[in-house]
């Protein structure tokens, strides 16, 4: 007679395919929908979009998901910006971490607007703008569709133009 001795891992996912088939009552999980009291979905059309700072409508949107850019603590915003705008160069008192969702965003560093030397960033890249650095960035005309950033940091944030003499936004 042969004695079979089952392995310590067939041994564990039998059991708990055991336990999850008798929790379940074997008719397998069901979804527990959802308690907005613990998860807040906020659908596409419901994004609630405004102007970027004081930029001409058309250019740049942004939306605050949670906290405030102006106020102490963090914040989550997203940055839509169209085909044909970048900002000019500025920075921040305090990191911005960035991850860009949908588009090509165009980035560069230093206090120079040179928006032919901006590096294109694709949908799925993360940027760390670092604190107190000059910066710019958008979306150059010839983009197919614009680009949608989320932005997190620690407010409350300044937006500090390096050239105060020109606007904070440049048509490309």
């Amino acid at each position: 007679m042969t004695i079979i001795v089952p392995k310590r891992r067939d041994l564990l996912t039998g059991s708990l395919a055991a336990a999850a088939a008798s929790a379940f009552g074997g008719l397998g999980a069901q979804a527990a929908g959802v308690d907005p009291s613990m998860t807040i979905v906020v659908p596409p059309e419901k994004i609630p979009w405004k102007p970027l700072y004081n930029f001409p409508p058309g250019m740049a949107e942004a939306a605050a998901m949670t906290g405030s850019i102006s106020e102490p603590g963090q914040y989550y915003v997203l940055i839509r910006w169209h085909q044909g705008y970048m900002s000019a160069p500025h920075w921040y008192e305090t990191d911005r971490m960035c991850v860009v969702l949908s588009g090509v965003w165009y980035v560069a560093s230093g206090e120079d607007f040179a928006p032919d030397k901006t590096v294109p960033v694709p949908a799925g890249s993360y940027v760390r703008r670092v604190a107190k650095t000059p910066h710019y960035d958008g979306v150059i005309k010839s983009a197919p569709e614009p680009a949608v950033i989320a932005i997190s940091g620690i407010g409350p944030i300044h937006y500090h133009l390096t050239d105060e003499s020109k606007p904070g936004w440049r048509e490309v």
